[in-house]
Formats: C-alpha cells, structure tokens, sequence
C-alpha cells in the first residue's frame, strides 16, 4: 500500500476535487462509496456549516471522506474540530501559505495535503508540515494564480525530484491515459473535479454538465476576477466581456452570476468552471464507473 493510500484510508487513489457550489453530501458519499476520496469543499464554511455537511456524509457513508479548507478561514480551528470528532482524517489545505494550520491539524492526529500551483510552493509548503501536496496544473479548472503556470506534465515530475512527501496531480486528468500518466510522473494518485462533475450523482445543474460535453479543443479560457483567474469554459457573452476594456473586474464578476444563469437556464449568464479536459469527456455517468475505468 502507498504512503498516500495509507493516509487516505480509501481503496483507490483517487480525490474528489472540492467545488464549493456542489457540496451536496449525496455526491461526496457517492465518491467515498466507489473506493475514492470524497471532499467536502469548506473553505468558506463557519462552524455549523461544517457540522450541517460533515453529518450529511456521515449518515450516508462508513467510508473515508475528508475537506478542504481555505488557510485564510478564521473559522479552520473551530472545522478542523468537528472533522476530528466525525472521525475524518485526512484534510486538504489552500490558498496561501499553511504554517499556521499544519499544527492544529497534527494536533488532532490529522494528517493534512497542501494544493498548489509551483514547485516553489511545494518546498514552502513540505516546510510548513504539509504531509503530501496536491500538484495544479496549469490545465486545472477553479481558481489559478494571475502569474505564468506550469502544465501538469511538467510540475509534477518538478515538485517529485523537489520533495519527498506523497505527492497527488491534478489537472488534465479524466480517464485511466491521465491517472497512469500521473503516475509515470512521480504521482501516487490524483485529484479530478470536472470528470466528476459530469456524472449522474454531481448536484450540477444540467447547462453546467452540457458546457462540459459540449467543450472541445481550447474550449476554456481564463477569467480574471481581480485578485485571481477562474478557468472556465467560453461562451459568446464571456468572449465579448473580456474583451471590452470598459467592463470593470467588479461588473465582470457580477455580469455572470451563477445562480442567476442557473435558474434561468442561460448559459450566457453561467461561466461554467471546468479544466481544459473537459474536451476528453463525452458522457455523463455514475461516479462508480467513472471511477472503476480509472482503476481498470
């Protein structure tokens, strides 16, 4: 059994990418069930919200799941908590530096898994107690860095001669071609999001799900939000808005507000987050089989 395997608690290698719109316990137990890693995605959870999802999957599942958290959440002492008491063990960290969390976390006989985006990143973060880090690749859906980023091809082989921690890659991954490449890279396992969220159990409103199907070849396209990128598939509307210098970051984000677009059935009003591999899947499909192909 590899190290990663060992801290997981799960059958196979495989995390559940966190997505904060679709922390729905049904679809976090139905990754846990299929031998994977569920996630909660509580990075901006306060303490009973934890509570409220943390019960959710428990009442669902005997299998192990965990949670990602936020290192900017004040709340992350008072999470980390009712994680312990509901028996999680493992957690993954995001979104700065770690340092101060990596202690709380052992303290409560966790082990923790930090994600990041550059090999420098990696070595800070191995530093600040992180036991396994979570490789993004420039391919990644979700939130990316404003700087220049390195592909998953050439960061996890960078972060695995830097470190000596399990290390997990995420991004560009969507079948077993993906999951046994990471390997080859120097990966124990691997982290998928989009693949997920086109499956049958993902709390993703359709329009989301057929963007994903619908994407092809260069089909996504960074958002700039101010502070940070959000990979997302293109549209019209989006093209159009990003190119207009007179759209301040502030109207951009507010133009494609996804509840709106949801409720409207409007995918000119819904950036749909997804990664580059988007283009690779073609259906929608129980997470059970999803994961199986992976492992086949």
């Amino acid at each position: 059994m590899s190290a990663l395997l060992e801290m997981l608690g799960c059958r196979h290698p495989i995390i559940q990418g966190p997505i904060a719109a679709l922390n729905e316990p049904k679809f976090v137990a139905a990754v846990s069930e299929a031998g994977a890693f569920g996630m909660l995605a509580l990075g901006f959870s306060n303490k009973e919200d934890a509570k409220r999802l943390v019960a959710g999957v428990r009442a669902l599942t005997a299998k192990p799941f965990g949670a990602n958290l936020m290192v900017m959440n004040q709340e992350n002492p008072k999470i980390l908590e009712v994680l312990a008491e509901a028996g999680v063990k493992t957690v993954t960290t995001s979104a700065g530096s770690p340092k101060a969390l990596y202690p709380h976390i052992h303290a409560l006989g966790m082990k923790g898994l930090h994600v990041l985006l550059s090999l420098n990143t990696a070595v800070k973060a191995v530093e600040a107690g992180a036991d396994g880090v979570i490789v993004s690749g420039s391919e990644s859906g979700g939130l990316r860095s404003l700087g220049s980023e390195s592909s998953t091809m050439v960061l996890v082989p960078l972060v695995a001669d830097a470190v000596k921690v399990p290390i997990v890659a995420a991004g560009g991954i969507a079948d077993r071609r993906g999951y046994r490449a990471a390997l080859a890279l120097g990966a124990q396992g691997v982290q998928i999001g989009t693949r997920l969220i086109a499956t049958e159990e993902s709390p993703a409103p359709a329009i989301w799900k057929e963007a994903i199907l619908k994407c092809g070849d260069g089909g996504t396209v960074l958002l700039n939000l101010g502070g940070m990128n959000m990979r997302v598939i293109q549209n019209p509307k989006l093209e159009k808005e990003m190119k207009d210098p007179a759209v301040t970051l502030s109207e951009r984000y507010n133009l494609f507000n996804a509840p709106k677009g949801w409720l409207a059935g409007d995918t000119d009003l819904f950036p749909a987050g997804a990664g580059q591999v988007a283009a690779l899947i073609r259906d929608i499909k129980p997470v059970r089989d999803v994961i199986e192909e992976f492992m086949a």
